[in-house]
């Protein structure tokens, strides 16, 4: 029998080195997995708000403050000065925007500081008689920019600025003569600089964090359930598991205990190491190791040796991860071929992304079949197996591929 029967039918997919992975543990908090669904739904809900914000800021700036700039711009005191800072904060603003919304704003006290002075020269450059019209752009256009500015950080920054910028609004009036009227009209344009402003940077922050907490709610309740199905599949497969080992030591140890076995004769030995054998690959099968099938089929090697079967055992390339039924009728039937060796074994895995071959060569010798499928192929729609003898070696191999 040639060497390529240990070999599958295709051997370059096989890695010639393991690679293993860690699995992220679902119950840790802080673990990426946790995470990412209430990242993901802050992350929307944030876009959102900033486009809103830059949508505001330059609508107002456009819309509602040009045609009032372009209309007065023979009445202010320095018109290249009104109209020039208008370019500028537009242009500023559009780079600020869009660095926004592609999560890379600009440094933002040096940008409060350009709009800050901005601020003082427009409130300068307007005049007395533009003081109060929607001429003197800043009024209303400035503190949506001071948002895009510290977007992302504490309200704290914004107040700041837009106490500044009242500061600054306060000495123009004062400096135009102490008029009652003006400092009326001066606490109202206040109050609306800062209200809207104001109200949506905290209504979108309060946004996203309540959409973050209810994701997090909901990502966490997922999890629940996910750990709560795989406690009752755990269930249902320990008890299936405690059946089998049921099935497979409970009938040779009751016939050794009724007396109707005898524990010297060979066939009986043959049926204890079979059924030792299933059992040490049935516990293996609950271990949490990285390589499960690799694990089991060490298992069964290690009580084969102990026996006194000299055993090699070959692995080539890392399992990928299988199901614990396709892992089971991978090795079974070699574990009942196992359990009837004598003289030597060789036992070799070979692994790809989706192929694992699993072969078995011992000396042929006369006496009963092992336990399992007949000679010859056979395919029970998960494993392929093929059973050989020659009179000089028994062959055996289980395959599955994706």
């Amino acid at each position: 029998m040639s060497a390529d029967l240990n070999a599958p039918a295709h051997p370059t997919d096989a890695p010639e080195a393991p690679n293993r992975t860690s699995v992220p543990n679902p119950r840790e908090p802080d673990s990426p997995a946790a995470l990412a669904a209430p990242a993901a739904v802050a992350h929307a809900s944030d876009r959102g708000a900033r486009i809103a914000a830059v949508a505001i800021a330059l609508a107002w700036h456009v819309a509602i403050a040009l045609p009032a700039v372009l209309s007065a711009r023979a009445e202010f005191a320095a018109p290249a000065v009104v109209l020039g800072a208008w370019i500028l904060v537009a242009v500023t603003g559009a780079v600020a925007g869009v660095r926004l919304l592609q999560g890379s704003p600009l440094p933002p006290w040096p940008l409060a500081g350009l709009l800050l002075v901005v601020d003082a020269a427009v409130f300068a450059a307007a005049g007395e008689r533009q003081l109060f019209t929607a001429a003197n752009w800043v009024w209303g256009t400035l503190g949506w920019f001071f948002v895009l500015a510290v977007w992302g950080r504490r309200v704290v920054g914004l107040i700041a600025l837009l106490g500044t910028h009242a500061l600054i609004a306060l000495v123009a009036v004062l400096g135009h003569g102490p008029d009652p009227a003006d400092v009326a009209r001066y606490v109202m344009y206040v109050y609306g600089t800062f209200s809207l402003p104001v109200a949506v940077f905290v209504g979108s922050t309060v946004i996203v964090g309540l959409a973050r907490e209810r994701a997090g709610v909901s990502a966490a309740g997922h999890a629940m359930a996910a750990e709560r199905d795989a406690a009752e599949r755990g269930l249902r497969e320990r008890r299936d598991r405690l059946a089998l080992v049921s099935s497979a030591a409970g009938r040779v140890l009751g016939d050794l205990a009724a007396g109707q076995a005898d524990p010297d004769d060979p066939e009986v030995q043959r049926r204890c190491m079979l059924a030792a054998a299933r059992l040490r690959r049935l516990i293996a099968e609950s271990d949490d190791v990285p390589d499960p099938l690799l694990h089991e089929l060490r298992a069964a090697a290690d009580l084969a040796e102990r026996n006194g079967l000299p055993i090699d055992l070959v692995t080539i390339g890392t399992p990928p991860p299988l199901p614990v039924e396709v892992r089971r009728r991978l090795a079974d039937p070699l574990t009942g071929t196992l359990a009837d060796a004598r003289g030597w074994a060789r036992l070799t895995v070979v692994s790809g992304a989706d192929e694992v071959v699993v072969s078995l060569v011992t000396p042929d010798r006369e006496g009963p079949e092992s336990t399992g499928p007949p000679p010859g192929e056979h395919d029970d729609g998960l494993v392929q197996y093929l059973y050989e003898r020659d009179g000089n070696i028994r062959w055996a191999q289980t395959r599955w591929r994706r």
